[in-house]
Protein backbone atom coordinates (compact mmCIF):
# COMPACT_ATOMS: atom_id res chain seq x y z
CA UNK A 1 0.00 0.00 0.00
CA UNK A 2 1.24 3.45 -0.76
CA UNK A 3 1.45 6.15 1.86
CA UNK A 4 -1.23 8.29 0.16
CA UNK A 5 -3.65 5.35 -0.02
CA UNK A 6 -3.07 4.53 3.64
CA UNK A 7 -3.52 8.18 4.61
CA UNK A 8 -6.80 8.41 2.68
CA UNK A 9 -8.17 5.33 4.41
CA UNK A 10 -7.06 6.61 7.84
CA UNK A 11 -8.73 9.99 7.31
CA UNK A 12 -11.98 8.35 6.20
CA UNK A 13 -12.01 5.99 9.18
CA UNK A 14 -11.15 8.75 11.65
CA UNK A 15 -13.97 10.90 10.29
CA UNK A 16 -16.48 8.07 10.62
CA UNK A 17 -15.33 7.18 14.14
CA UNK A 18 -15.44 10.79 15.30
CA UNK A 19 -18.96 11.26 13.98
CA UNK A 20 -20.12 7.99 15.54
CA UNK A 21 -18.52 8.76 18.91
CA UNK A 22 -20.16 12.18 19.09
CA UNK A 23 -23.57 10.80 18.17
CA UNK A 24 -23.70 12.92 15.05
CA UNK A 25 -24.86 11.60 11.75
CA UNK A 26 -22.58 12.02 8.80
CA UNK A 27 -22.89 11.93 5.07
CA UNK A 28 -21.44 8.92 3.30
CA UNK A 29 -18.08 9.48 1.59
CA UNK A 30 -18.30 11.32 -1.69
CA UNK A 31 -17.44 9.74 -5.02
CA UNK A 32 -14.26 11.82 -5.04
CA UNK A 33 -13.19 10.49 -1.64
CA UNK A 34 -13.96 6.92 -2.63
CA UNK A 35 -12.25 7.23 -6.02
CA UNK A 36 -9.12 8.57 -4.33
CA UNK A 37 -8.54 5.05 -3.00
CA UNK A 38 -7.99 3.89 -6.61
CA UNK A 39 -4.95 6.10 -7.15
CA UNK A 40 -2.61 3.91 -5.13
CA UNK A 41 -2.62 1.29 -7.88
CA UNK A 42 -4.14 3.00 -10.92
CA UNK A 43 -2.11 6.20 -10.63
CA UNK A 44 -3.06 9.86 -10.19
CA UNK A 45 -6.34 10.54 -11.99
CA UNK A 46 -6.28 6.92 -13.12
CA UNK A 47 -3.32 7.46 -15.44
CA UNK A 48 -1.47 4.21 -14.83
CA UNK A 49 2.01 4.00 -16.28
CA UNK A 50 2.44 0.29 -15.67
CA UNK A 51 0.73 -3.04 -16.09
CA UNK A 52 -2.32 -2.00 -14.07
CA UNK A 53 -5.04 -0.69 -16.40
CA UNK A 54 -5.60 3.04 -16.66
CA UNK A 55 -9.04 4.27 -15.58
CA UNK A 56 -9.04 7.73 -17.09
CA UNK A 57 -11.11 8.13 -20.22
CA UNK A 58 -13.38 5.18 -19.43
CA UNK A 59 -17.14 5.62 -19.43
CA UNK A 60 -19.25 5.51 -16.29
CA UNK A 61 -21.13 2.49 -17.61
CA UNK A 62 -17.91 0.57 -18.33
CA UNK A 63 -16.42 1.36 -14.92
CA UNK A 64 -19.64 0.47 -13.12
CA UNK A 65 -19.99 -2.83 -14.96
CA UNK A 66 -16.35 -3.78 -14.40
CA UNK A 67 -16.55 -3.09 -10.66
CA UNK A 68 -19.82 -4.97 -10.25
CA UNK A 69 -18.37 -7.88 -12.21
CA UNK A 70 -15.31 -7.91 -9.93
CA UNK A 71 -17.53 -7.68 -6.84
CA UNK A 72 -19.71 -10.58 -7.95
CA UNK A 73 -16.81 -12.77 -9.19
CA UNK A 74 -17.92 -12.58 -12.81
CA UNK A 75 -14.57 -11.13 -13.91
CA UNK A 76 -11.25 -12.75 -13.00
CA UNK A 77 -8.75 -10.66 -11.06
CA UNK A 78 -5.84 -10.93 -8.70
CA UNK A 79 -6.86 -8.06 -6.39
CA UNK A 80 -9.85 -6.14 -7.76
CA UNK A 81 -12.43 -8.76 -6.83
CA UNK A 82 -11.35 -8.41 -3.19
CA UNK A 83 -11.28 -4.62 -3.31
CA UNK A 84 -14.70 -4.37 -4.95
CA UNK A 85 -16.35 -6.51 -2.27
CA UNK A 86 -15.56 -3.77 0.25
CA UNK A 87 -17.86 -1.26 -1.43
CA UNK A 88 -21.64 -1.09 -1.64
CA UNK A 89 -23.25 -0.90 -5.07
CA UNK A 90 -24.05 2.77 -4.35
CA UNK A 91 -20.42 3.51 -3.51
CA UNK A 92 -19.27 1.77 -6.68
CA UNK A 93 -21.72 3.86 -8.72
CA UNK A 94 -20.41 7.06 -7.06
CA UNK A 95 -16.81 6.08 -7.86
CA UNK A 96 -17.65 5.26 -11.47
CA UNK A 97 -19.43 8.60 -11.88
CA UNK A 98 -16.52 10.52 -10.35
CA UNK A 99 -13.85 8.80 -12.42
CA UNK A 100 -15.76 9.08 -15.70
CA UNK A 101 -16.61 12.72 -15.09
CA UNK A 102 -13.45 14.17 -13.57
CA UNK A 103 -10.46 11.94 -14.34
CA UNK A 104 -9.00 13.02 -17.66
Amino acid sequence: MTASFTATICVALATMLAATASGQTFAPPSGATLAATCTGCHGPNGQSAGAIPALNGRTEADLLQAMLDFKNDRRPATMMNRHAKGFSDEEIAAMAREIATNWR
